[in-house]
């Protein structure tokens, strides 16, 4: 059998990904779709194992939600990571939501959610 877990690891290591940052460089919505840049795979692997991941799992359009849970990483390390790949422009950014409000996210969200439910 492998060793116990230590939660302890868990409790600084998003911390440290994000050298002590909590807050992203720019907003990114949970639902918006990011894809690689044509250099991002070359370039991340310097940037950092975590940042190299991400751009691995981009090649494939993926959600900021569904990068989170690929990478097992917590939401917000994610979106601190994405905001940064996105302003170095390793990341393509395309947001689904739509720029008015309130509202018309919401029915966004609500047409998603039934979608899903269909499958």
């Amino acid at each position: 059998m492998g060793e116990p877990h230590d939660p302890r690891g868990n409790l600084v290591r998003p911390y440290a990904v994000t050298r002590g940052r909590t807050e992203p460089k720019r907003n990114i919505p949970i639902e918006a779709v990011l894809v690689a840049s044509q250099a991002a795979i070359q370039e991340a692997r310097f940037a950092g194992h975590d940042k190299y991941r991400i751009a691995v799992l981009c090649e494939r359009a993926q959600s900021l939600a569904e990068i989170s849970a690929y990478s097992r990483l917590a939401l917000g390390v994610t979106r601190v990571l994405v905001a940064d790949m996105v302003t170095d422009g390793l990341l393509k950014l395309h947001s689904a939501a739509p720029k008015q409000g309130f509202t018309e996210r919401m029915d966004l969200l609500e047409r998603v959610l039934s979608g899903l439910r269909k499958l």
